[in-house]
């Protein structure tokens, strides 16, 4: 027998899909666990799959392989995330239709997957750009529309010139776009957006209740930014030209502020406002320097969110001549300023800005020499101290209030100036129109005479029209076909035109979990009872730069099907891992730029998948990033002609009558340890630990020369969910059938606890020695066993002693 992986590694493939190894059904009458085992599905890349790609894939193989053979149900399924911005780029880059290089690039990459011999259930495949699957997309968008939430408004987006299209926030780092990193602005335009600020709540207090890692829950925590404050209204009046307040007739009415601290009102010096403030343009007639103002409010949009409230950026601003406000607490006048610091987005587009108690509001009034009045003990003197206090204390330069505890006076405070005690969020409705063509149409029409309309459901999917230049031009693509928009309204009957943006990607991805469910329903987005049958999702593995985007969206959407009574669970995934990159040898993230990319198919040519997997589970822990090294998966594919060597030997000597079949009681042990190893690590996701587990059990069996069936049959089935073309031909070389068939190994309780153990003994609490004992040694039988000794028999001569004993571990004799 040679270790021929291409030929085994086909074998095997072609076999399970034949027989369609992997599929399942709904069967109520099977009384076994579901696991509804999923990855997040990929974007079909021109590209293809580098060797990054199939680190999360691996391992929920190797999870999903170990739950069938401990007897669960196990739903595991694959799809692709085909919509959006990446393939409509690449499709106008080479001048091929996106369908046609969506399709392309989906063939390589299941070809790719499938050749790494996951045991996905291809038959439950999805396509997010099929109509097939947006006509439901589509038909989710009008039960949200219906329900009052989903709506257009006018907005300050993200707008990429490069790529001619809207971004949500989350798809702006660093002031650039996430996709082709060119510099964002902010532009006003009519868009869709979801309500998800109406679940705010939900989604930040359920997060408790999973199992996901802490750095995801707290980035969401985050997102959602929930604030307990206080708004409080703030009079603006025009100023007369020598500087006075005129009479009340005169005012410029009220603006309203959100604060999380209004305990330092009394310390209010200034009012600040974004500069996208729906007041200013009602102000003009009174604000003396109105070109200044305009001028300002330009380039400020031309700034991201995240370039305009970073901390450490130069803080600029314009006060508004001629208007003042008045300070509801001390009743003084204080001066109005715009800020591009200042959002309309979170509270209400106006903050009081107190600088001796906030860090921006100090910079900013350092920079324009703005008054600065501490209210809380602890501040220094204004202007020597190089920040603001934001701690606690006591109240002072707050009028009656002094000498109460800040966190007393708050509440006191709102009630005297009339203001209301209220709980903010920074997480804003989620923009989802996009003006490009390769997503899924809104389903909305515009008739002259009716006005806005739903499309009828019965009229989905609203096709993409094929009649159109797709090339971004500034406007949607759908905008210029006249085939798409040749549609009567369904109320009058007369000739309307339709809703031509996109939607949002995230949408599609937000929902695919359940289509896995029942991928050929033509009735339904999903069938009620099989979602009931395999949902939530029990496991969920994916990369952790969808923290905010993707995993936020689905609990959103399945909050939203659970109070319709679509779904019976309020939240989509139950467990979450996040793998870590794996970097190219260089140690740095691979790109094409960079020329570090590793080609999974050249691995696979001339290592095997088996290997390739193997090697990826045992780079280092599964959350970590870690570089490519060509040296280990050498290492790796000697691991696995070892084992092979150990089945050939196995055969060899069955055929020729000469097997062994009897093992010692510490081969037992070891074997029993590796079973408990192996089996602790997967379902811990600490993969790394059980290849190297299995690495000393095999380097041990090896020196057997030809272990016994009984210790390289159990350990077959453990290596199987890792490596499983070689286990299964090993299986079955040897006669034991099929190994998909064969039950988990259990370790005997008795056999995983060492007979002996090492103690050290340390006196006056400094290790003098060490001595092999039997695990279960008493406290009396290790002081006399430890006593004799002639190391510690010389420290101890003549002096008084106290004898501490840790069971199995540590003796330590303290002098007196």
């Amino acid at each position: 027998m040679k270790f021929d992986h291409l030929m085994i590694e086909k074998k095997w493939q072609e076999r399970w899909e034949k027989s369609r190894a992997f599929e399942v059904d709904e069967d109520q009458k099977k009384r076994v666990k579901k696991m509804y085992v999923l990855d997040m599905f990929p974007y079909p890349s021109a590209q293809g799959l580098h060797v990054g790609h199939p680190e999360g894939y691996t391992a929920t193989d190797i999870y999903s392989r170990y739950l069938r053979a401990n007897g669960s149900h196990v739903l595991h399924p694959m799809g692709w995330d085909a919509f959006g911005l990446p393939a409509e780029n690449y499709a106008i880059k080479v001048g091929i239709h996106p369908k046609e290089s969506t399709a392309k690039n989906i063939e390589r990459f299941r070809q790719q997957i499938k050749s790494m011999g996951f045991s996905y259930d291809w038959s439950r495949e999805v396509n997010t750009s099929d109509p097939a699957y947006y006509a439901w997309t589509q038909w989710l968008f009008l039960l949200l529309y219906k329900n009052g939430l989903a709506y257009k408004k006018k907005a300050p987006v993200n707008w990429c010139e490069s790529c001619q299209t809207v971004l949500a926030n989350e798809q702006v780092i660093d002031g650039a776009c996430e996709r082709c990193h060119n510099p964002v602005t902010q532009k006003d335009l009519e868009q869709w957006f979801f309500r998800i600020t109406k679940y705010a709540e939900a989604l930040l207090h359920d997060l408790d209740n999973l199992d996901w890692p802490e750095k995801i829950k707290e980035m969401q925590r985050n997102w959602i930014g929930k604030s307990a404050g206080a708004k409080i209204k703030f009079s603006v009046r025009g100023l007369s030209p020598k500087g006075t307040v005129p009479a009340d007739e005169e005012s410029l009415g009220e603006v309203e502020v959100f604060t999380t601290r209004p305990d330092t009102l009394f310390g209010a010096t200034y009012l600040a406002l974004a500069p996208e403030h729906s007041f200013l343009e009602s102000w003009r007639p009174q604000i003396k320097n109105w070109e200044e103002v305009e001028s300002y409010r330009t380039r400020a949009r031309k700034k991201t969110e995240r370039e305009r409230t970073a901390l450490e950026k130069e803080k600029t601003g314009v006060v508004l001549r001629g208007i003042a406000a008045v300070n509801p607490a001390t009743h003084e006048e204080i001066p109005v300023w715009i800020s591009d610091y200042v959002l309309t987005g979170y509270g209400v587009g106006a903050i009081m800005a107190v600088p001796a108690h906030d860090d921006r509001d100090f910079s900013f009034a350092k920079k324009f020499g703005l008054m600065i009045k501490p209210v809380i003990s602890g501040f220094e003197a204004a202007f020597d101290a190089d920040r603001a206090h934001t701690g606690e204390g006591k109240m002072i330069n707050s009028g009656k209030f002094d000498g109460l505890s800040n966190e007393a006076a708050k509440a006191r405070i709102v009630e005297a100036v009339g203001g209301e005690m209220v709980t903010q969020y920074r997480l804003r409705d989620w923009l989802i129109s996009r003006q490009r063509y390769w997503g899924a149409p809104i389903p909305i029409i515009y008739c002259e005479h009716c006005g806005e309309q739903a499309v009828p459901e019965n009229d989905l999917p609203v096709l993409l029209p094929s009649d159109v230049d797709f090339r971004p031009t500034g406007e949607s693509p759908l905008t210029r076909s006249k085939k798409f928009h040749q549609v009567k309204c369904p109320k009058c009957g007369e000739l309307c035109r339709r809703e031509s943006d996109t939607m949002d990607t995230f949408v599609d991805s937000s929902w695919y979990f359940l289509r896995y469910c029942s991928p050929m329903d033509e009735s339904a987005a999903f069938a009620m009872g099989a979602v009931k049958y395999w949902c939530p999702v029990d496991m969920y593995v994916g990369g952790a730069e969808h923290a905010v985007l993707h995993l936020l969206y689905a609990r959103f959407f399945t909050k939203v099907l659970h109070e319709f009574g679509l779904v019976e669970f309020s939240e989509p995934f139950l467990r979450l891992r996040n793998q870590g990159l794996i970097l190219g040898p260089d140690g740095l993230k691979m790109s094409k730029s960079r020329g570090n990319v590793i080609n999974p198919d050249e691995v696979i040519l001339e290592y095997g998948a088996d290997t390739m997997r193997l090697y990826e589970m045992f780079m280092g822990p599964f959350e970590d990033a870690k570089p490519w090294d060509t040296n280990g998966i050498v290492g790796v594919r000697r691991f696995l002609e070892k084992v092979w060597g150990l089945g050939e030997k196995r055969i060899e000597n069955r055929e020729l009558g000469i097997e062994k079949n009897e093992q010692n009681r510490e081969q037992e042990r070891l074997l029993h340890k590796t079973i408990k190893k192996v089996t602790g690590d997967i379902q811990t996701f600490n993969f790394n630990t059980a290849v190297s587990a299995m690495m000393v059990y095999v380097n041990e069996l090896t020196k057997l020369g030809s272990p016994p069936p009984g210790l390289l049959r159990p350990f077959l089935v453990l290596l199987s969910p890792f490596a499983p073309h070689l286990a299964s031909e090993l299986w079955e070389q040897m006669g034991f059938g099929d190994i998909l068939e064969e039950s988990w190994p259990k370790f005997d309780p008795d056999l995983v606890i060492d007979e002996e153990v090492e103690l050290v003994i340390q006196v006056d609490s400094r290790v003098r020695d060490r001595v092999r004992v039997k695990a279960d040694i008493s406290q009396a039988e290790a002081e006399k066993l430890v006593l004799a000794r002639p190391k510690v028999a010389k420290l101890i001569e003549g002096k008084r002693k106290e004898v501490f004993f840790i069971k199995g571990r540590l003796i330590n004799i303290v002098l007196k």
